[in-house]
């Protein structure tokens, strides 16, 4: 978990210094994510070895090409945040998801609270 925080932290700051020097956002989402395949993709070659891999059907092929796309354009907006503030600042952002989401299911009432009373051990 620490180790994702650091990458996260480093990638962050990584593409601030590289959009100061002028490297385009579209350019370095390209590139980060062929450092992802190229990280991933032996270990999950690595992993699965031994195992028949699961028939990809059209629905799953649709909606990993679906999540890819929401993904890269995540990143792009991100990497755009980070252009106009600071990699600290996106950061804490990203530490606040959780709470947004929790706030967003309670005011849409996909979640809810059954707050009972306790009673004593007889």
């Amino acid at each position: 978990m620490i180790a994702v925080v650091f990458a996260k932290v480093g990638g962050d700051t990584l593409m601030k210094s590289a959009n100061k020097d002028g490297m385009s956002i579209f350019i370095f989402t390209v590139y980060s994510n062929l450092f992802a395949l190229c990280f991933l993709l032996p270990s999950s070659l690595f992993y699965h070895r031994k195992r028949v891999p699961p028939p990809i059907s059209t629905s799953i092929f649709c909606r990993l090409f679906l999540l890819s796309c929401i993904r890269t354009v995540m990143q792009i907006l991100m990497n755009t945040g980070i252009g106009y503030s600071s990699p600290t600042l996106a950061s804490a952002m990203g530490d606040l998801v959780p709470a947004f989401t929790f706030i967003l299911a309670l005011v849409s009432s996909n979640s809810f609270f059954k707050c009972k009373r306790g009673e004593k051990n007889k």
